[in-house]
């Protein structure tokens, strides 16, 4: 952790805290998906924002991409060690969301 992002909980939310960043995480807690698999359960992000969403996590080890050489091409994400670590933070974000809608 830097100056900059002194504290704990501004240096998570650089991590995590964009729109689309928990969703994408949230969806990888089961395993593994396809690109267009994953991008199909976020509803409303674009090509380009999925792109630069999974691009940021990968370069912050937070998911992995691997890519199998087929045609066409097979692209899946998955959580890493980081990744997975971040568990129980998405579930209780998750539970909260459907308690509070209940209101």
């Amino acid at each position: 952790m830097n100056k900059e992002n002194a504290c704990p909980l501004n240096y998570t939310m650089n991590l995590i805290g964009t729109k689309w960043k928990p969703l994408i995480l949230f969806h990888l807690l089961d395993g593994a998906l396809r690109s267009g698999v994953l991008q199909k359960h976020i509803p409303g992000i674009s090509n380009k924002m999925f792109t630069q969403t999974v691009r940021e996590l990968e370069k912050d080890k937070l998911i992995s991409r691997k890519v199998y050489p087929v045609v066409p091409p097979k692209v899946e994400y998955m959580l890493t060690k980081r990744g997975q670590s971040l568990e129980d933070i998405l579930k209780s974000l998750d539970a909260w969301g459907i308690e509070d809608a209940k209101q």
